[in-house]
């Protein structure tokens, strides 16, 4: 039945596809006669009008170059005429005609004669006589507009008749159309009665049969799914602890009277057991001295239920020594004797491991203290240096000042008032002197504009100071105009750090101009000294892991604020030194 309903159906637009497409066809064909109708009409008026033309020119040149152009359209006409015959003869079965339509077309054939004739008769006329005048064309010209007036009456006719016969076309194509879309709407009506209705009622029972039998077997299957689950869960517990036991862990069970029972594959293994049957001593094959012996039996013949964890040293079958950190757990079994369950773990690599550890940290221990002597003797010489440097200075400047004073002190005769004049003048000058000494050596020890005005104006004296005294180009920027204050300690590190790093320039680098500069940002503060001294070859220096002692306290105090140190210098290029401390734990 769906068959049946199917080919009706295709049956009804396969036919309305044909009838469509024999209309199209049979609509071309018309137009086409339309369409050459039409060109008729134009070339008829055409010719007319280059004959009227050429009857009315006075030049004899144009009235030739009329008559070429008439005599084409007249050829052109009648190929024309003799088509559109040719059409309608071809097509008049598709068209229907009828004998109206075949009465306007014999009149039309008949006028297209005449004005054919007309037309050719005046055209030799005139090209035999090209210079007759006007008057001559009166009443013929008159009989030629009367027939092209009855030609394009006829024509317009032929091609209304035309128009009127497409639309009955039309028509009678509507209603054939009509009827089969009302076949193709009776069809589905009844496709929907006869087959859709029954057949989806049909499939609402099977459907619903199917869920209910799905959900039944749904059931069924979780049931299934979860035993089975559990089965396999339970099998692969006893398969992971049965391998755990026997293949990944070091386990024996042993009686109280130490006794083996049970030892697994892989504490066999370790131990080098070939025979694992039970009843050999478990200490035994462990190789313990008696003195462990003595002490794991006390262990499993106390009363006590407690588990005891332990490290034991032990040897396998191969007298290699083994370290293992062994647990004993008693267990109560029920109408047999109580076992002892040993689990242990090898902890023979940790105990290497340890050891090299314990190893390494003497040696570091070592080093340290040997470090910490070294620095200790460096730091004790670098204080004599200091104390025989100020001593010197104290000596062999103020303590000579100081002599000449009293040479002249006692020298002085209060009789002779001239000389005495001259002698306290020269005192007057000994004591200046003597007193810019003393400011000098106190200032090198601690400057009192560090301690009043901090970091900044004490790096700006010191830089004055010592490019008046050296006459070297010793500068001072503060670029970003730094005015904070630090701790003592850290404002008195970093000027002996810098103070130390400009002293190094002038003394070895052979530096005849020194820049010290000083920026700061949000969170640090940087000193940079850059001199355009010798420099030196730092690889050098650390290929041979050698330090100055000065270098060495320069790191040391930085360190000790918790600041960051970079030296760096190249052979006859210069060195540059720079100092970072960390600004919000330093500001106070």
């Amino acid at each position: 039945m769906y068959l049946i309903a199917f080919s009706i159906i295709a049956l009804v637009i396969v036919v309305a596809q044909l009838l469509i497409q024999e209309h199209l066809d049979t609509q071309l064909d018309d137009a086409r006669i339309v369409n050459i109708s039409g060109r008729q009409r134009m070339l008829g008026q055409k010719m007319v009008k280059e004959l009227l033309y050429a009857a009315h020119s006075q030049s004899r040149e144009a009235r030739l170059h009329s008559l070429k152009i008439l005599r084409k359209d007249i050829d052109t006409f009648q190929v024309a005429h003799a088509y559109l015959q040719k059409q309608f003869r071809k097509h008049r079965n598709l068209s229907n005609a009828t004998s109206p339509l075949e009465t306007f077309f014999s009149q039309v054939e008949q006028s297209h004669k005449q004005l054919v004739m007309a037309c050719t008769e005046l055209q030799h006329t005139l090209a035999k006589n090209p210079d007759l005048g006007a008057d001559y064309f009166g009443d013929k010209i008159d009989y030629l507009q009367q027939l092209e007036r009855r030609f394009l009456q006829e024509m317009d006719a032929t091609v209304l008749t035309y128009d009127e016969i497409s639309l009955q076309k039309i028509s009678v194509l509507k209603q054939k159309e009509y009827v089969l879309f009302s076949i193709l709407l009776l069809v589905l009506f009844l496709e929907l009665i006869f087959l859709v209705r029954p057949a989806s009622r049909h499939l609402k029972e099977v459907v619903e049969d199917l869920v209910v039998t799905k959900k039944e077997a749904q059931d069924n299957l979780v049931e299934v799914e979860t035993l089975h689950e559990l089965k396999e869960k339970s099998l692969q517990e006893l398969k992971g602890l049965s391998y755990a036991i026997d293949n990944a862990a070091l386990f024996a069970s042993i009686t109280r009277e130490g006794s083996l029972v049970h030892i697994s594959k892989k504490f066999s293994r370790l131990l080098g057991i070939k025979d694992r049957s039970s009843g050999n001593s478990f200490f035994e094959l462990l190789q313990l001295d008696a003195g462990e012996q003595q002490t794991i039996m006390g262990i499993l013949k106390g009363k006590g239920r407690s588990i005891w964890n332990g490290e034991l040293r032990v040897s396998n079958a191969e007298n290699q020594p083994l370290w293992l950190d062994m647990s004993i757990i008693p267990m109560n079994q029920v109408n047999a004797h109580q076992r002892i369950l040993i689990l242990c773990t090898d902890i023979t690599e940790r105990k290497a491991s340890q050891q090299e550890i314990d190893l390494l940290n003497e040696q570091r221990f070592k080093e340290q203290v040997d470090l910490q002597k070294t620095q200790a003797s460096q730091i004790v010489n670098a204080q004599e240096e200091e104390r025989n440097r100020i001593a010197k200075d104290i000596h062999d400047g103020i303590g000579q000042m100081l002599t000449a004073l009293k040479f002249n002190l006692e020298s002085i005769n209060v009789s002779h008032v001239d000389a005495a004049a001259l002698k306290v003048t020269r005192l007057k000058e000994l004591l200046g002197n003597l007193i810019k000494e003393v400011r000098a050596v106190t200032f090198n020890l601690t400057p009192p504009e560090l301690r009043d005005y901090g970091i900044v104006p004490a790096l700006n004296k010191l830089t004055g100071q010592l490019s008046k005294l050296t006459g070297k180009n010793v500068l001072f920027e503060n670029k970003t105009d730094f005015s904070g204050r630090f701790d003592s300690l850290v404002e008195i590190n970093l000027y002996r750090v810098v103070q130390e790093a400009v002293n190094n320039a002038l003394k070895y680098a052979q530096s005849n101009y020194i820049l010290v500069q000083l920026n700061h940002s949000a969170s640090m503060l940087s000193i940079v000294v850059d001199d355009d001294g010798i420099g030196f070859d730092r690889a050098y220096f650390e290929k041979k892991k050698e330090e100055g002692m000065g270098l060495f306290f320069m790191k040391e105090r930085i360190h000790y604020i918790n600041g960051r140190f970079f030296i760096s210098s190249t052979a006859k290029k210069g060195t540059r030194i720079t100092i970072n401390i960390s600004l919000e734990q330093m500001l106070s």
